[in-house]
């Protein structure tokens, strides 16, 4: 399967138009979601409004430099931060059904949605790519997206804001302990999604490389002279499963002659040494993947 000119042309205008919506999403939040914040803490202690402020002002600021620098690192922080705010917006709908509120709902989940998008994963990882190379993220496991990934995130921001608006509010002892606790928890969780954002299918000039903590010990390098075939997956693929058991079209590639790599076992320390002439895995946007796959000549027009 190969793409078509104009599907090539579609992708290049969502790449080009992207960043550019993503910055006016973040960009706008202060003026469109900031009275519903404002109506939030109002009864609250002066302390607990300048410290809530600084800290959304703060986590603004961030969402701003890393839609316009964009790394890795940034996109960790959209996905945490952007739902985040979605999820504290509707709570404040629900306290009060007012106009700001529904306005703060909409802009915020906008941005979340935004944040979420395959595409704007791609912009964001290849922010941080080498030369002649191309990343394309990997979908994460079903059972991840089901449960750590949306539970890490919400902890993970309980873990940083909990402790300086308890210190804020004067309750010393739980503040102090909510400091201590959710500071390092805070780096664990915050390790543990960013390490999400650093498994890719990399396309370099030697070829390609898969590169994926989940399923691999190292990275892996499939020559371009090696490869034989690249599209999606027979349902009865008998092809080495490097997917994780993420959802979503998988891609099956087909070698001329076996690869070592070591893939991690499922379930179990340590991992077991393979040679497979075939392989598949899932990549978030299989489409533009084997598009890129086209453009170097690994599959054929």
């Amino acid at each position: 399967m190969t793409g078509t000119p104009g599907r090539r042309g579609t992708l290049a205008a969502v790449s080009a138009v992207l960043p550019w919506v993503l910055r006016a999403a973040w960009a706008v939040l202060p003026v469109v979601a900031g009275p519903a914040s404002e109506d939030a803490l109002d009864g609250r202690s002066r302390a607990v409004q300048v410290v809530a402020s600084l800290g959304l002002w703060g986590i603004w600021a961030a969402g701003v430099l890393a839609t316009l620098v964009p790394r890795p690192a940034g996109l960790t922080l959209l996905r945490v931060a952007a739902p985040a705010a979605c999820g504290a917006a509707v709570v404040a709908l629900a306290d009060d059904a007012g106009a700001a509120s529904l306005t703060a709902v909409v802009a915020t989940g906008v941005a979340a949605v935004l944040a979420l998008l395959p595409e704007t994963g791609e912009l964001f990882v290849n922010g941080g790519a080498y030369g002649d190379e191309r990343r394309h993220l990997l979908r994460p496991p079903a059972a991840f997206l089901l449960g750590p990934v949306p539970v890490a995130a919400a902890v993970l921001v309980a873990a940083v804001v909990t402790g300086p608006l308890l210190l804020a509010a004067r309750s010393w002892v739980a503040g102090t302990v909510a400091v201590v606790v959710g500071a390092p928890l805070a780096v664990v969780l915050a390790r543990a999604l960013h390490s999400l954002t650093q498994r890719w299918v990399v396309f370099v000039p030697a070829g390609l490389v898969l590169k994926d903590h989940l399923a691999l010990l190292d990275p892996v390098l499939l020559r371009r002279h090696l490869v034989t075939s690249f599209g999606p997956a027979p349902a009865e693929s008998d092809a080495l499963d490097l997917t994780a058991r993420a959802p979503g079209l998988a891609l099956e590639v087909r070698l001329r002659e076996p690869v070592p790599l070591a893939q991690v076992s499922p379930g179990r320390r340590g991992s077991e040494t393979r040679s497979p002439d075939a392989l598949r895995f899932t990549p978030t946007r299989p489409g533009a993947v084997l598009a890129e796959a086209e453009r170097r000549r690994l599959v054929r027009a």
